[in-house]
């Protein structure tokens, strides 16, 4: 057996993990020999690739970022090398040139609708979902999630000592896209004052209302989470640049500081903001994405090697499952007003900055 892995968009901690397991089961298994493509889909389209013995897959379950290397341009439908050129029957050829049996791909939204695409070109692909967004359909967690959640919650953690010896409010930019998981998780464990995420479009004057009445309740400071793609009822969302040529072009950033120019006339508190960027995609995975990470890619060698083909590796429950691409492709997971975690945010009188979702503060006096 003769099989491929890819690492296909942004970096994450846990990739190397993955790598490490899908490489050693599958040598475990059944004697396969593994073949890694560089820097994702671009060494798939370009040939360019390295092998991955046993001990090429040691030393990594700590190790942050992916040794093979990616690229968040390279989509074989819409190449930015060529104008935007479909050279996926290129990359098809180069899969049969290698003799391969099936194609391993990590990544996250991108990469799964790219790869269900190569799949119906009469390619094996089996998925495993990564990204520090936790925005794939399919699965309840991708790995990389809990590391970046622990960054940003150790982050506003320390703005918290700050926010309160100043007495100031304390606005935290979290990543996430469209999807708000990083800003809800690590709010919730920072005990953030108000989380404000894409999904419920926030109300400038429900946020002082929040910021003012901590000021004349003797709590002389507040803490907001907001994730990158959150913004005002009826406004649009913060650019921070366009990047030409890419599958998504769209970087989002700066929502932290239209929310604090907005308060700083309003309120009495000095606002701070801080967006935190790539620092949480960055650096060695927690023990929960390590595991994670281990048990995603023994059970994608698994698939591979029983000849599955098709599926996204997916943990529904605390159990491993797959699901098949269409499921994934092209979708976003969101919260939703019903999460249990919003839920348990508002019973503990955090804000979403929005009338529809806020706690009973006079209850809380």
């Amino acid at each position: 057996m003769r099989v491929g892995i890819l690492t296909g968009g942004g970096d994450c901690p846990g990739l190397n993990a993955v790598i490490r397991a899908v490489t050693k089961s599958l040598i475990h298994r059944c004697g396969a020999e593994v073949v890694g493509f560089v820097d994702g889909f671009e060494g798939l389209i370009r040939n360019d690739t390295r092998p991955l013995a046993w001990r090429d897959a040691s030393g990594l379950l700590t190790l942050g970022g992916t040794v093979l290397g990616t690229s968040n341009k390279a989509n074989p439908f819409q190449y930015w090398r060529e104008d935007g050129a479909d050279v996926s029957d290129r990359a098809a050829s180069v899969y049969h040139e290698h003799g391969l049996d099936a194609l391993v791909v990590i990544g996250g939204d991108g990469t799964m609708s790219i790869a269900h695409r190569m799949q119906q070109k009469g390619l094996n692909l089996v998925g495993v979902p990564k990204t520090i967004d936790n925005d794939l359909m399919g699965t309840d967690r991708t790995f990389g999630f809990d590391t970046a959640s622990m960054i940003a919650a150790e982050a506003m953690d320390r703005l918290h000592t700050t926010a309160a010896s100043h007495h100031r409010v304390m606005i935290c930019e979290t990543m996430g896209r469209y999807a708000g998981w990083i800003a809800l998780y690590a709010g919730v464990a920072s005990g953030a004052d108000v989380i404000l995420l894409p999904e419920f479009p926030y109300e400038l004057e429900e946020v002082i209302r929040i910021c003012q009445a901590r000021e004349r309740g003797g709590q002389r400071f507040t803490i907001i989470a907001i994730a990158e793609g959150a913004h005002p009822e009826g406004g649009v969302q913060s650019v921070a640049k366009t990047i030409p040529g890419s599958p998504d072009p769209v970087r989002l950033g700066g929502a932290c500081q239209v929310l604090g120019a907005g308060l700083e006339a309003q309120i009495e508190s000095e606002v701070r903001t801080t967006i935190l960027g790539h620092v949480q995609r960055g650096g060695s995975p927690t023990p929960f994405d390590r595991v994670l990470s281990t048990r995603f890619g023994t059970y994608a060698a698994e698939l591979v090697a029983d000849g599955a083909s098709g599926v996204m590796v997916a943990r529904r429950d605390g159990r491993m499952t797959a699901v098949p691409f269409a499921e994934v492709a092209d979708k976003t997971k969101l919260v939703g007003a019903d999460d249990p975690l919003v839920r348990a945010a508002l019973d503990v009188g955090t804000s979403f900055g929005t009338a529809s979702l806020t706690p009973d503060l006079s209850r809380m006096a």
